[in-house]
């Protein structure tokens, strides 16, 4: 990653923003902080005014990266169609953002090596799984489904996406059938 100019105007965004591309380029294993200071104009040393360890700058990355699916997670329409546009929209974004979800796959990745990293995947996945499931217990289910355990599947589902994005619409669509058709009428 070469030196560039200023993006946002805001150091502290910047540097997230070169993270999140380094990480979606190299992967995790390739992220250097004194490259991402670097991207930005920045002496490795001053990087650390913004983000004292590698794991705040990695936390930032996170949020940036979910931030970018929030919509997906309107809370307008009836609940089942809050479900069904969370999926179609996630869906279609896996597929084509390859990038987003390029560095969130490497992130969840490290998670299962790196306990710091696990902590901020499982608060971001909470942040996830509770306006789902929120949207999930407001519908009605056929005995034996649990809200929760659906929120799990859906969330499990985007991520094994990520691993083959040209599948997610047509994966995320038919898990939508499923679960309307799971419904108790």
């Amino acid at each position: 990653m070469t030196a560039s100019v200023l993006r946002t105007g805001s150091r502290r965004d910047d540097l997230v923003l070169a993270a999140f591309e380094l990480i979606a380029r190299k992967g995790m294993e390739g992220l250097r902080l004194r490259e991402v200071a670097q991207a930005v104009g920045l002496d490795h040393s001053t990087l650390h005014h913004y983000f004292p360890t590698k794991e705040d700058l990695i936390g930032e990355v996170v949020s940036y990266a979910t931030g970018q699916l929030a919509e997906t997670l309107r809370l307008d329409g009836t609940p089942v169609e809050q479900v069904t546009r969370h999926l179609r929209l996630t869906g279609r974004a896996v597929r084509d953002r390859t990038e987003l979800f390029v560095v969130l796959c490497e992130l969840n990745l490290r998670a299962n090596r790196d306990p710091a990293i696990r902590a901020i995947i499982d608060r971001s996945d909470q942040n996830w799984r509770g306006p789902v499931e929120a949207q999930l217990a407001r519908m009605s289910w056929a005995p034996g489904f649990d809200p929760a355990t659906i929120a799990s599947l859906i969330i499990a589902a985007v991520k094994g996406t990520i691993l083959d994005p040209g599948t997610a619409p047509d994966v995320l669509d038919q898990l939508e059938r499923l679960l309307v058709q799971a419904q108790a009428r």
